[in-house]
């Protein structure tokens, strides 16, 4: 009259925690190189010419000035060469005098087009100029 009755044993349930490690490290993955993407969007690629003696230094304002190996002069986060590069330097100055003025060139960049930015930076009255070089890998 009644069928056949079947008895299940009920599976308490269980997280699988193997996938969500995977989602976890993607995630961390993704951040970390997000991350490492916004600091260099800042700058300019130039092939920067080596020195042993280099080192770095933080300093509240830098403004970086890259000199192109065409002669063209970037000045902080511009993405076309800069015309008035003296006032705007004068206008820095003005505003903050300890701010630091880092000459970014490419190592095939002719030195008086080097030159000509430097007297730039006398006129306009800095008084920290630092040249960005690549630390020389040392061989033994």
């Amino acid at each position: 009259m009644f069928g056949k009755r079947n008895f299940h044993k009920v599976k308490e349930p269980s997280i699988i925690i193997v996938p969500m490690i995977d989602i976890m490290l993607f995630l961390l993955v993704f951040f970390m190189m997000a991350t490492m993407y916004m600091t260099e969007l800042n700058t300019m690629s130039v092939n920067l010419p080596q020195a042993s003696a280099s080192k770095r230094e933080t300093k509240p304002e830098v403004i970086p000035v890259t000199v192109l190996d065409n002669g063209e002069v970037y000045y902080d986060k511009d993405t076309s060469p800069s015309q008035d590069v003296v006032q705007r330097m004068k206008k820095n100055i003005s505003e903050n005098p300890e701010v630091v003025f880092v000459l970014r060139a490419d190592k095939s960049t002719n030195y008086d087009d080097v030159t000509k930015v430097l007297d730039a930076l006398k006129q306009s009255g800095a008084k920290h100029i630092s040249l960005a070089t690549e630390v020389k890998a040392d061989k033994k």
